[in-house]
């Protein structure tokens, strides 16, 4: 028997800070007609530095949270949970608690557009350590497109300057143009460059400041969204299981006032927002 039986319920979205809520914007634009479940793990962000095991189990929790709140589909918001817990969790623990449920992450979907947007064959990735050091990039890229040349950059400051709102001030500055740089020197063919953490979005003005004209950005929203969609009209058994009334409803373990201020930066609207606890299933 299923530890947690498919239902109706709404689409779960996590993510360790409030990069994922980039992700979440666009799914919403995109199918409005869904109910929404975010879960951001801010109490514990950033994931970027932490261990595989470490990352693994606190995307465990917050899977099996959303899963027990009804959800019957999760989407990982979150690039560090996607290269480091996902496929552990889809093997391992999905089948446990219902093998028709669904873990989706974001790595795949973003990997899939590349070779239409490259010419030269050169991409490069920015992301965190966590990341970065996980090769999940060139690895699924090697998987579709083995002609295509990756370079990744850690940028472990970029997420700390989303996060506590410094992404607009001058002293970002610095820090975006410091990676930028290190990124091409490591290869100057480079014509596309994925942002692979889904805070990112929030730098895109700084970004594109001190890139050159013809490199294209791959930003992940639109791109995680539009799978998404394709995703649901292929399984239709489980898209039936997901409501229709159009809500969105957050919660955070960290400070609800905290985790709503920084809300309304990513989403330009009010948002409600409930506190809730994490904690590890017996195994």
């Amino acid at each position: 028997m299923s530890l947690y039986p498919l239902k109706a319920g709404p689409i779960g979205v996590f993510d360790s800070g409030y990069g994922g809520l980039t992700i979440l914007e666009k799914i919403r634009e995109l199918m409005p007609q869904y109910d929404y479940l975010y879960l951001g793990d801010n109490a514990r962000t950033p994931y970027g530095t932490r261990s595989f095991d470490v990352v693994y189990e606190f995307t465990r929790q917050s899977v099996e949270k959303l899963f027990s709140l009804g959800c019957p589909l999760v989407v990982l918001g979150c690039n560090t949970a996607s290269a480091k817990a996902l496929k552990t969790i889809q093997q391992n623990d999905l089948p446990e608690w219902n093998p028709e449920k669904r873990v989706l992450g974001v790595i795949r979907p973003t990997v899939e557009s590349i070779a239409k947007v490259t010419k030269t064959k050169h991409v490069g990735v920015l992301g965190t350590v966590g990341t970065i050091q996980s090769m999940s990039y060139p690895i699924e890229i090697a998987k579709l497109s083995p002609e295509i040349v990756v370079s990744g950059q850690a940028c472990p400051l970029w997420v700390p300057l989303v996060e506590n709102a410094e992404y607009d001030s001058d002293g970002a500055d610095y820090f975006v143009k410091k990676y930028i740089d290190e990124i091409l020197e490591k290869d100057p063919v480079i014509d596309t460059l994925i942002l692979g953490c889904t805070h990112y979005p929030l730098l895109l003005p700084k970004i594109k400041k001190y890139l050159p004209r013809n490199v294209n950005i791959v930003s992940q929203g639109a791109i995680v969204a539009t799978s998404l969609k394709d995703y649901l009209s292929r399984h239709v058994s489980l898209e039936k299981h997901i409501t229709r009334g159009g809500t969105c409803h957050f919660y955070t373990t960290e400070s609800v006032e905290k985790f709503q201020k920084s809300a309304e930066i990513f989403l330009n609207e009010h948002v409600c927002v409930e506190h809730i606890k994490l904690s590890s299933s017996k195994r």
